[in-house]
């Protein structure tokens, strides 16, 4: 616990003088409680049983005022608090949504979607609530208990003492509650983050589920997901439920010992009823922080357990850290891959890519084929620096990309991925992301050159046209030239397409080819493609099984190979037509 404490005071610091005057205060008017018995007391003793009845309306005003005054000043610093936990809350997502922009492929590789969006909602609303109220009710009881075990010391040390008896009763069960506690509330943000991601994953997958009729599938998955929540819940009240209401037994058995041992004090005259009374009214104080131990230790666990999913997220390190490289000039382009091979963390073992050489000069473009999972994305992706290699080296100019500003980096190269993602904005806002102020003029240029303007231009808003989630309403194809009208527009130095045009048909292809072509001002293009027509006119040709290069060279030097490439050209465009090409 003393970690989360820790944790979370540098982000009360900046707001230490509000949290500091909200404390005294709460302070302040949990010793004021105790105004209200001892007047009480004073009346029984001055004013009933004495007769001064000129003190009644003076000890009836103190009372009323004292009650008037602690009611605002206790709104006061539970608005306080209450505002500082927001700024804690924004703070922190802050840093998590910050940290999400650092962290590399790696992480989102191995990471639930569910249980990133369980940190930035519950586990941060759990850190509200601990800030907000958890805080000032165990430091008011704290202060409640104290001051009214002081207090009732004065009036009769030995009925103080009495009350005490039940004291390690309480405490034994609060440590039992404790140790019970926290392990239940971390299994409960384990299964919200479980429940979250199939959620979110049905959600993004509504279509297929809907295509192959597997409503009733998902439902019944749900279910179980949605039972392990409700039994972890369900679990953690069970164990409340178990300590809770043995801990109300004994703090209430206070009442007793304090009526039952009063009264005879009072019959020996050791006590004035005056006094009596007040012990009597005193005693919630002492009653009430007994009570609420079990519940203080849930907060706190819940707080913990909380904390502790947070601070998992915030001390991960990318494995391509965003640091202080050199910076670089704007590139040629040109790549070498020397001796690059590449294995994902979790498989070591496995090598994706292997023993990789090619060199590429400024302004060329590079065409590469295989089959599905040969490597051919793991390449590409090296050169934009989303993974490093684990053995051999990128070269882009001649430089290590490791000795580079990565940002710098990434900002000259334009990346069309195969699984294309449109935001939830217009589709002008989509083709300029990468270049947020673009001149329109240069919007509708890319559209042009990627064919996309004709559909664009018949939307009844056009280039205004609202886009739904992920591009919902669009064809496949139709997403696919936004996307690549959204990298050229960043006029990269290295321009790459993955599979770009796999889902527009072949006249489409040929259209947005020559639109490339007419656009190129010597970038250098790496082009991952299935169809030969996507590549045939690359200045080099790469053909990649099984993370190595099998063969290598233009359209025509690998026709005359009589290899791999030579049967996929036979058979995507026949043999006449590789006759054609020969001849």
């Amino acid at each position: 616990m003393d970690s989360s404490l820790g944790w979370i005071k540098k982000y009360i610091r900046p707001y230490w003088f509000g949290w500091t005057w909200a404390s005294i205060l709460t302070i302040i008017i949990a010793l004021m409680n105790i105004v209200t018995p001892y007047i009480s007391g004073l009346i029984v003793d001055q004013v009933i049983n004495n007769q001064q009845l000129d003190w009644l309306l003076p000890l009836l005003g103190l009372l009323i005022g004292a009650t008037v005054f602690r009611m605002g000043m206790r709104y006061l610093y539970q608005i306080k608090f209450e505002q500082i936990s927001q700024d804690v809350l924004f703070e922190i997502r802050q840093d998590l949504y910050t940290k999400l922009q650092e962290l590399d492929f790696t992480f989102f590789n191995n990471t639930r979607v569910g249980d990133i969006m369980a940190r930035m909602t519950g586990d941060t609303d759990a850190i509200r609530h601990a800030v907000a109220w958890t805080y000032f009710n165990i430091l008011d009881n704290l202060v409640l208990f104290v001051a009214a075990l002081i207090f009732l010391g004065t009036i009769e040390w030995r009925l103080m003492l009495m009350l005490l008896i039940v004291a390690p009763f309480i405490a034994v069960l609060t440590i039992l509650l404790s140790k019970k506690a926290s392990s239940a509330f971390y299994q409960i943000r384990e299964s919200f983050s479980r429940l979250n991601t199939m959620v979110e994953e049905h959600i993004g997958g509504n279509k297929v589920v809907r295509a192959f009729a597997r409503e009733d599938y998902e439902i019944e998955k749900f279910n179980v997901r949605n039972e392990d929540f409700r039994q972890r819940n369900l679990n953690s009240a069970k164990i409340s439920s178990t300590y809770l209401p043995a801990i109300e037994v004994f703090a209430s058995l206070m009442s007793v010992i304090a009526i039952g041992a009063g009264g005879m004090f009072v019959i020996s005259n050791a006590m004035s009823i005056g006094n009596f009374v007040t012990f009597n009214g005193l005693i919630w104080m002492v009653n009430v922080p007994m009570r609420n131990v079990g519940n203080h230790v849930n907060d706190l666990q819940n707080f913990d357990a909380s904390t502790l999913k947070i601070r998992e997220m915030l001390a991960i390190e990318p494995e391509i850290p965003v640091e202080e490289r050199i910076s670089i000039p704007k590139l040629r382009g040109e790549i070498t891959f020397e001796n690059v091979s590449f294995s994902f963390p979790d498989e070591p073992e496995v090598d994706v890519i292997r023993n990789i050489n090619f060199h590429l000069e400024a302004g060329q473009t590079l065409g590469i084929l295989g089959e599905t999972g040969s490597g051919k994305s793991t390449l590409v992706n090296l050169i934009s620096r989303f993974f490093d290699p684990t053995e051999g080296r990128v070269l882009i100019d001649g430089i290590d990309i490791k000795e580079m500003n990565v940002i710098e980096l990434r900002q000259q190269i334009a990346v069309v991925m195969q699984d294309v993602f449109l935001f939830s904005d217009t589709i002008k806002e989509n083709i300029s992301y990468g270049i947020p102020n673009a001149p329109f003029q240069s919007v509708q240029r890319v559209a042009r050159v990627a064919d996309a303007n004709k559909f664009i231009e018949k939307m009844p808003e056009q280039y205004e046209t609202y886009l739904g989630e992920r591009g919902s309403g669009l064809s496949g194809g139709q997403k696919q030239r936004l996307s690549l009208a959204r990298g050229l527009i960043k006029e990269p130095s290295i321009l790459i397409l993955d599979d770009t045009t796999s889902a527009v048909d072949m006249e489409t292809e040929v259209k947005i080819q020559k639109g490339l072509k007419e656009n190129e001002n010597r970038k250098t293009t790496v082009i991952i493609a299935n169809r030969i027509s996507s590549v045939k006119n690359a200045n080099q040709i790469l053909i990649l099984s099984k993370g190595e290069i099998i063969e290598r060279g233009t359209h025509t030097q690998l026709l005359e190979k009589g290899g791999a490439y030579s049967k996929i050209y036979e058979e995507q465009l026949g043999q006449a037509g590789m006759g054609e090409e020969n001849g």
